[in-house]
């Protein structure tokens, strides 16, 4: 199984970013796909994640609508829309994915990680 993260750059606060993670040796709808982030010096924080199946989406409390999750079948990719970024978003963010049903939002429901991929807004 690999998860290849991709997408991340600087841009200014307000601006906007997609991430794509491209899953190869598993389906995303037959997965939990998420998201986490880490910045310098903390702890891996849940971004959002997509349950397999269904696709039910879940959301970090600081998101706060400013950031949509979805699945790509066709493309077996998961991707994550960013908008109206903050310079408190700077971090490495790192999509996971587990077979089980349960939307984790804990690092320890995650048996696959991709390499991360790092975002920075500037003020």
């Amino acid at each position: 199984v690999q998860l290849q993260a991709s997408g991340g750059g600087l841009v200014q606060a307000g601006g906007s970013l997609t991430l794509s993670c491209a899953v190869s040796g598993r389906t995303v709808s037959g997965n939990t796909v998420a998201w986490f982030r880490q910045a310098p010096g903390e702890e891996y924080e849940f971004v959002a994640g997509v349950g397999r199946g269904g696709g039910s989406t879940a959301y970090g409390d600081f998101v706060k609508g400013r950031f949509t999750i979805s699945r790509d079948g066709a493309k077996n990719s998961v991707s994550l829309h960013m908008n109206s970024l903050k310079p408190e978003d700077t971090a490495v963010y790192y999509c996971a994915l587990t077979d089980r049903s349960y939307l984790h939002r804990s690092t320890l429901g995650y048996d696959e990680w991709g390499q991360g991929t790092q975002v920075t807004v500037s003020s």
